[in-house]
């Protein structure tokens, strides 16, 4: 071999290693970013609030969001992304002497953190020190990413289902979540025998909760009438008195300043985590802000008039280049997010959009509506119908998705009607036969798991349940203003 192929291969070796430790830097391998997260994962993961379906809820959203950002850092051709703001409950993984005092009386924390880091090794760092989490185990890993010469695996999802042996429970002292959950199963009693054995006490709490729930269909009815709003809504299920006192600090601002509360003319009024208007056009008033804040933002709403009005001359356009899709949003199946993040979202990928590569007739997908996410990579169909689209989608790519998965859209859009239409059926039978107060469900109650419980609510016809609020889990459990939570597959 001459001098110069020495050269030119010594060349290629020295740029190989080179680009090696690049991405190395950018990201752990797929399996090291598991072993890394999972004292993060035992603390948030969702199994372990089986008790708590808020807080579940909270962690599973979450995660998914994660999971997009920390696949998004995996892929070699990653642009800068968004910063990402995440909200966790986190559990107390340690014995009870060593309890932080943050911590809530249900035993977890609540902690939020932004993600702005453009590699997996300090995402990683940055997840386990916001949640107080030890990174000694890491030690290893960060010595590995600096010596390592062979590239990552790319596209190894982060998030996944955890299954240890049962040895490792056994030298932790933790508890086995399937053990334990198939120990819940065996003790779990019948409706009956939990009906009669918490009735009494459902009925103490609901019987001095009535004056509160009076207060609150006045203070609502009030508010509503003399601002002219269209709803008053709440982001979480808190209790009656919370809910009473919300309303009430809003109707101390209006009568020592009623001119701050004209723009809201029109609005639904949504209590939530923060203020602001999310993406549905809501106007959220943070439960924890005061009425200077709310001020601020009352001024601000001309502006946020206009930004929904751009928002919404963007989802008409969108609609018109795929086909007369509709674009939506569901609060439900995500985080609250707000308009301006709405906006951004739909801009990006309006611009994407317009590209001579597109070239779907008018009316082909009319009927069908999409959701647009800035933390995904792939397209998908949804179990309801609708299209979940990356906002970075690839145009051409984007066209031979929606062409190829029409059909099983409007198959699954017409089946979840028939079952929305079934289910508020089913639930309306269920209210006049049983003589509920009220009738809901948990949003992680499907309509067909809400329909077969209904039907055999009405079979059962317990007296017991005259009168009470119920609302359709998957727990037993009596809420502090006497509200029943069910299992939807009660045993009988």
């Amino acid at each position: 071999m001459s001098v110069n192929s020495l050269l030119r291969c010594s060349l290629r070796l020295q740029r190989k290693r080179v680009a090696i430790r690049f991405v190395l830097q950018r990201a752990l391998s797929g399996a090291d970013a598991v072993y890394a997260l999972r004292p993060f994962y035992f603390a948030v993961h969702p199994d372990f609030f089986g008790q708590h379906p808020r807080e579940r809820e909270v962690n599973e959203n979450s995660l998914k969001r994660l999971n997009g950002y920390l696949e998004n850092l995996q892929k070699p051709d990653s642009r800068s992304l968004q910063p990402v703001k995440l909200t966790f409950y986190v559990r107390d993984t340690k014995d009870s002497g060593d309890m932080q005092p943050d911590l809530l009386i249900s035993g977890f924390r609540s902690v939020s953190f932004t993600l702005h880091t453009q590699d997996v090794l300090s995402t990683v760092v940055n997840i386990l020190k916001s949640c107080s989490l030890s990174v000694d185990h890491m030690k290893g890993l960060k010595a590995s990413t600096e010596t390592c010469e062979s590239p990552p695996e790319a596209g190894v999802p982060f998030y996944r289902p955890i299954r240890w042996d049962k040895s490792y429970y056994t030298f932790t002292g933790f508890t086995d979540p399937e053990q334990e959950l198939q120990q819940a199963r065996r003790v779990e009693p019948t409706l009956g025998l939990w009906l009669r054995n918490n009735e009494p006490e459902a009925t103490k709490k609901h019987n001095a909760s009535l004056p509160r729930r009076e207060e609150l269909k006045r203070l609502k009815k009030e508010l509503c009438h003399r601002f002219n709003l269209a709803d008053i809504r709440w982001q979480r299920s808190w209790g009656v008195a919370h809910r009473c006192c919300q309303l009430q600090s809003l109707s101390r601002l209006s009568q020592q300043n009623p001119e701050a509360l004209i723009h809201l003319q029109g609005h639904t009024v949504v209590f939530a985590d923060q203020s602001g208007m999310n993406a549905s056009g809501h106007i959220m008033l943070g439960t924890m802000d005061v009425h200077s804040q709310w001020i601020k933002l009352f001024q601000q709403l001309p502006s946020y008039r206009s930004l929904q009005q751009q928002t919404d001359w963007l989802k008409e356009r969108i609609g018109l280049l795929l086909g007369g899709t509709q674009v939506v949003h569901v609060e439900r199946l995500g985080p609250v997010q707000p308009i301006a993040e709405h906006y951004g979202t739909l801009s990006t990928f309006h611009k994407r959009l317009v590209s001579p590569h597109l070239r779907l007739h008018p009316r082909s997908l009319q009927g069908l509506s999409i959701l647009l996410e800035n933390h995904r990579t792939n397209p998908s169909l949804h179990e309801m119908g609708h299209f979940i689209i990356p906002a970075n989608c690839d145009p051409p790519r984007l066209q031979v998705f929606l062409q190829g998965h029409a059909a099983e859209a409007r198959r699954r859009t017409q089946q979840r009607n028939r079952l929305q239409a079934e289910e508020e059926a089913a639930v309306k039978l269920c209210l006049q036969s049983l003589s509920l107060g009220s009738l809901s469900k948990e949003p992680s109650v499907s309509s067909g798991q809400m329909i077969q419980c209904c039907k055999r609510l009405v079979e059962q016809r317990s007296p017991l349940m005259q009168g009470f609020h119920v609302c359709i889990s998957h727990f037993y459990s009596v809420m502090q203003d006497g509200d029943l939570c069910l299992p939807w597959n009660w045993k009988s």
